[in-house]
């Protein structure tokens, strides 16, 4: 497309594949226009789920799944982790679509989904590549928030 670069296009199909993927639907459905009163877990203990998860699939200590897409041979490869944290359950992998393989990020981009008391979404962990958070790991849809985080630190 005319006046976009790689990285404007790679960025604008992570933010639709987010906002089509199936659970964030359900996620939109279910909350309506009351998203101002959503609930959700704080970057802090979203961070703390990130780290947990990648330091535990670095070590071969969480159990393997075998995902259905990208993955002919059926091979048990997809680490996932069952976590609780201040009051929210959690499930946590890495990102398993077309564009995390397209960009080798199938082991950096990790997909957390949360639930509490009728609460339940999913946020999405990286390694931010540009600007005041270059290479520390923030919670995308979430950047002024981490960027307070990390400000506070």
């Amino acid at each position: 497309m005319e006046g976009f670069g790689e990285k404007k296009v790679n960025n604008t199909q992570v933010s639709l594949e987010g906002m089509l993927s199936t659970s964030a639907q359900r996620s939109r459905k279910r909350s309506g226009n009351q998203k101002e009163s959503r609930e959700e877990p704080g970057i802090k203990t979203l961070l703390n789920v990130d780290e947990e998860y990648r330091k535990k699939a670095k070590a071969n200590k969480l159990r393997k799944i075998a995902p259905k897409r990208f993955n002919p041979q059926g091979e048990a490869w997809l680490p996932i982790l069952n976590t609780e944290n201040d009051g929210w359950n959690f499930t946590v992998l890495y990102s398993n679509t077309a564009l995390a393989h397209n960009l080798n990020k199938t082991h950096d981009w990790v997909v957390i989904y949360y639930d509490k008391n009728d609460q339940e979404g999913q946020n999405t962990v990286v390694t931010e590549t540009k600007g005041p958070l270059e290479g520390k790991r923030i919670v995308r849809g979430r950047e002024d928030e981490c960027r307070e985080y990390y400000d506070g630190l």
